[in-house]
């Protein structure tokens, strides 16, 4: 294995497959990356993988000879990362699953092992297989990734559930106290109506690596995706991401939002969250609960904390209010997060009761449901 690139070529694409290897892996060479050169395509392919999940990366190189191995990912990518900013060669040695690597700042050796060992990416034999618009894609994972839940032992609710119709993508996700549902039109879809439905939940942390790496395509092409009933895989041009999908079933969770609400309130989006913002300062020191009080007279919403033994917080924004007065309380961090992630200009809460879902919809073109539980105020 003989090669020459840039070091900045090598250090981004390092860095992408470095995400997935374990810190703790099941066998050694998992914690290796595996190196693929291609002197006929001139090409090298590089490949991390927990098997789990697995991203597949590949780059142009001026490949004198091929080869493959595996080399210490975390080590190989503190290496090049420090390397001056020019075209480095490396180059395999003749024992120990060794290469060098030169630069005009010196040369280093890594040791690393056989490609022999590494397991094989899976692959979808008998799948279905859809497109999609990277506009769809980003818009559903902004909106929808950030309510996953954490907890490892609710393992279906850690991820995001996604389900396709002809030209309509649906994103959903919930930690049990909050729920972020975005619908796109995917106007890259297939059409055909034999193309089966999709009805799948895809683990968060593959897709927030999958939202990083949309952000660098730079291609016009629709993502490409094949699934079963165990795994998923996403293709991106010459990268491959592949993820097994979340056993069980998702929550029905379209049966959780309301039809009607007695009230709703058009705010102003950025005023709001800059008001949360501060009053999360002290909010923070309590137990971050904030209290919201729709005035239909005064048209506006009073935003506040009460932390004992530390101090309060009261600011008003002006707003358009149509029902009757009402003091609601949440968790600000929930009311932050899903501000952020609507992302137009004004926004309009629906709500019933003190006790009863909210939802946050954005008043413009993206097609978004955020649904927040209120917390009990005690008087």
């Amino acid at each position: 294995m003989k090669f020459v690139c840039p070091q900045s070529e090598l250090n981004t694409h390092l860095s992408l497959v470095g995400r997935v290897v374990p810190a703790r892996p099941s066998k050694p060479v998992l914690s290796n990356v595996l190196i693929k050169v291609d002197e006929e395509k001139q090409q090298v392919t590089l490949i991390g993988f927990d098997e789990t999940m697995g991203i597949q990366t590949s780059f142009k190189a001026t490949v004198e000879e091929p080869g493959e191995l595996t080399l210490p990912a975390k080590l190989l990518e503190s290496i090049i990362a420090r390397l001056p900013s020019e075209d480095i060669a490396i180059q395999e040695t003749q024992e120990d699953a060794a290469v060098t690597i030169t630069s005009s700042s010196g040369k280093y050796e890594v040791r690393g092992l056989s490609a022999e060992d590494y397991p094989s990416l899976p692959v979808i034999e008998d799948g279905q297989a859809a497109e999609l618009s990277i506009e769809a894609l980003l818009e559903g994972l902004k909106g929808a990734l950030f309510a996953t839940s954490a907890d490892e032992s609710k393992q279906v609710l850690t991820g995001v559930h996604l389900m396709a119709e002809p030209e309509i993508l649906e994103f959903a996700a919930t930690d049990g106290h909050r729920l972020a549902v975005v619908r796109t039109s995917d106007e890259s879809g297939d059409k055909d109506d034999s193309v089966a439905k999709m009805d799948v939940t895809v683990p968060a942390k593959a897709l927030r690596d999958l939202e990083r790496m949309l952000q660098t395509y730079t291609s016009s092409e629709p993502i490409a995706l094949k699934f079963d009933r165990t795994q998923v895989i996403f293709e991106l041009g010459d990268q491959r991401l592949t993820t097994r999908l979340l056993e069980g079933q998702y929550p029905n969770y379209r049966q959780l939002i309301p039809k009607q609400f007695e009230r709703q309130v058009t705010i102003d989006r950025k005023l709001l969250m800059d008001a949360l913002e501060r009053i999360a300062v002290l909010a923070d020191q309590k137990n971050n609960i904030v209290k919201l009080s729709l005035d239909s007279k005064q048209q506006s919403v009073a935003v506040s904390v009460e932390a004992q033994e530390v101090g309060s917080g009261r600011e008003v924004v002006a707003a358009q209010i149509s029902g009757d007065d009402l003091d609601i309380a949440f968790n600000v961090r929930y009311l932050l997060d899903g501000l952020k992630a609507l992302g137009t200009n004004e926004v309009q809460l629906q709500c019933n009761t003190a006790t009863s879902p909210s939802i946050f919809v954005p008043l413009g073109e993206v097609q978004m449901t955020y649904l927040v539980m209120p917390v009990q105020i005690r008087s």
